[in-house]
């Protein structure tokens, strides 16, 4: 199975900037569809955004569009998700995780993905 390392997360004022990154190993990644989630304090994980295998598709949870990025390198093993602009509601601990193949659950499901990496920290002030 694949194993999946975060990276990038730390204290950012409102408005400022930072890219997540998931590093994988083992299992083949890039037939793999990939997903951010995050999880505040005291509220369940929500779906952040998604990218297909190819990097042809990608999804967004509507309070991050226009605001987020999600993108892969197949080569690097890696996906990332450049986060601007971001507001003191963004503040969660964000997860990277991987689905190995289609399932009846949607990519906006926690369902759908098979591992998960050990999380960030991202923290907004205001």
């Amino acid at each position: 199975q694949v194993q999946l390392v975060e990276s990038g997360g730390g204290l950012v004022q409102a408005g400022g900037s930072l890219r997540l990154s998931c590093a994988a190993s083992g299992r083949t990644f890039s037939m793999s569809t990939m997903g951010w989630f995050r999880q505040a304090p005291g509220k369940e994980r929500e779906f952040v955004a998604a990218i297909s295998w190819s990097g042809g598709s990608t999804y967004y949870k509507d309070s991050v569009k226009g605001r987020f990025t999600i993108s892969r390198d197949n080569a690097k093993n890696t996906v990332y998700l450049q986060m601007n602009s971001l507001k003191p509601e963004d503040t969660a601990v964000y997860y990277c995780a991987v689905a190995y193949s289609s399932s009846r659950y949607s990519v906006y499901s926690s369902s759908r993905y098979d591992n998960w990496g050990q999380g960030t920290q991202v923290t907004v002030s205001s």
